[in-house]
């Protein structure tokens, strides 16, 4: 199975991208064709309003994470959380990707959230990326699904390094490979439905 793993931060070396390291690897040791994680560090998505994606027009970042998406069965966002919400970034590139020349991004394909945080924190900004999703799904017409299991990555400095390599946490590993467990089943049973 392709999948895309999409860090939403766009803080240089984020904990978001530890965590989408750590799952790119899990997603790789199984079998599963999963590239290095698109780092929204590098997005330069125009602000809404300010101005709009051009589909015959795209810069690299653009095209590396509309064409990762495009091209997966899976794609897994993975946000942070800045003050209880998650980056303007990533919901401002969600509303971008958002529109009729884009639209075959939110269609015929699973999409899974975590929520990264120093503390005990990252639901809310899982959930706040579920919501968004699947209006855009809705909103485009696709035929998509949004995974209800969220992946919460709770103290994320204490239990992944730089790289993404497990500190040894067997609670933390358990946790994550329960989530992708369950989203690669809903992928599964969503493509077999088809």
């Amino acid at each position: 199975m392709h999948i895309s793993v999409i860090s939403g931060s766009p803080r240089k070396d984020s904990n978001s991208l530890r965590v989408s390291r750590a799952l790119a690897k899990n997603l790789t040791e199984r079998g599963h064709q999963c590239p290095a994680p698109i780092d929204f560090h590098n997005a330069d998505i125009p602000l809404v309003g300010r101005g709009s994606l051009d589909s015959n027009n795209l810069s690299s970042f653009q095209e590396q994470l509309i064409d990762s998406m495009r091209a997966s069965s899976l794609v897994i966002f993975v946000v942070p959380e800045y003050n209880w919400i998650t980056s303007g970034e990533i919901i401002n590139a969600i509303h971008q990707i958002g529109n009729k020349d884009l639209k075959d991004v939110f269609h015929n394909r699973t999409f899974a959230m975590v929520g990264v945080s120093t503390g005990r924190g990252g639901r809310r900004p899982a959930i706040e990326m579920q919501t968004l999703v699947n209006k855009m799904i809705s909103f485009t017409d696709g035929r998509a699904i949004v995974s209800p299991r969220l992946l919460e990555s709770h103290e994320t400095e204490k239990n992944l390094d730089a790289q993404g390599e497990s500190l040894g946490n067997a609670i933390y590993e358990k946790t994550m490979n329960a989530f992708l467990d369950y989203s690669l089943d809903i992928t599964e049973m969503w493509f077999a439905g088809r």
